[in-house]
């Protein structure tokens, strides 16, 4: 069978970037590793009546042969070069194409962004949090170990924590706020509860009204008890980012000086356009 050379390579990068970052390289090596098809795979493909038997024989035993060159995972990349390199029979080369676009692909553009969100925030840590918003679990779950790659220093999936041995974090939901008959109350339960990590999301009502006064008020509460939370800061879920992170700074800073704070309180950012 003639062998052949394919090069993935993309032709631009992404929003006009200046550069993209190479992620998925382990999960293509695994995939082309197990492809195999089972008996019933091979019943399936003979019932749609458009193969012939040589080839549903080649199919029930098929193993790729070929070889893989390819650039490790967290490298930058630029438009027009190769990522990957299969050199294989042409069967088996055509057999693993889409597979390979679609996990480079993927992958790839996730670590991108996530690089290019860890590069704005100049030494600040950010979390991967994207389950709810990725087009299915298998997205999720790659997605994370992609974000990973690209800067990230946790991840709320914890699926992907077990299985990549990455940091686990997280914070807690808008359901949790409305299980208590009101916001202070949830706030205080929480931080009681999670001490050592307690991130407080403060958008469930009013964002400046209500969730933030709450939650200065529960920090305020705890260093007066002699009892200081070790780890602790606010995340805004919705809204103006800008407008009211910038408000929120203002708040907080009159509460690092009153309380006696070595830093500002910390915010992690999220909405439908932001999460990673």
């Amino acid at each position: 069978m003639k062998k052949v050379i394919f090069d993935v390579f993309f032709r631009q990068n992404p929003c006009n970037n200046g550069y993209s970052v190479c992620a998925g390289l382990a999960q293509v090596i695994d995939y082309i590793k197990n492809l195999h098809f089972t008996y019933e795979d091979i019943d399936y493909l003979r019932g749609l009546g458009i193969f012939k038997e040589d080839f549903l024989h080649y199919l029930s035993g098929y193993h790729f042969s070929g070889d893989i060159y390819a650039i490790p995972e967290g490298t930058v990349i630029f438009p027009k070069e190769p990522l990957l390199k299969v050199i294989a029979p042409i069967m088996e080369a055509q057999l693993v194409e889409t597979a390979i676009l679609n996990i480079i692909n993927h992958q790839s553009l996730i670590a991108t962004k996530t690089s290019r969100i860890v590069f704005a925030a100049n030494g600040d840590g950010i979390m991967e949090f994207g389950l709810r918003r990725a087009q299915g679990p298998d997205a999720g779950l790659y997605g994370a170990r992609a974000a990973m790659i690209g800067g990230c220093v946790g991840t709320s999936n914890v699926l992907a924590g077990k299985m990549f041995d990455v940091p686990v974090m997280g914070t807690h939901a808008h359901s949790w706020i409305m299980s208590f008959p009101d916001e202070y109350t949830a706030f205080k339960t929480y931080a009681e509860m999670y001490p050592d990590n307690c991130t407080l999301l403060v958008d469930t009502y009013d964002t400046l009204k209500s969730g933030v006064p709450n939650a200065i008020r529960v920090f305020r509460e705890f260093k007066d008890s002699g009892k200081p939370l070790n780890k602790y800061g606010i995340r805004l879920d919705s809204g103006d980012l800008a407008y009211l992170s910038n408000k929120k700074h203002g708040r907080c800073w009159t509460m690092q000086a009153s309380l006696k704070l070595p830093s500002v309180l910390p915010m992690i950012w999220m909405n439908s356009f932001f999460t990673i």
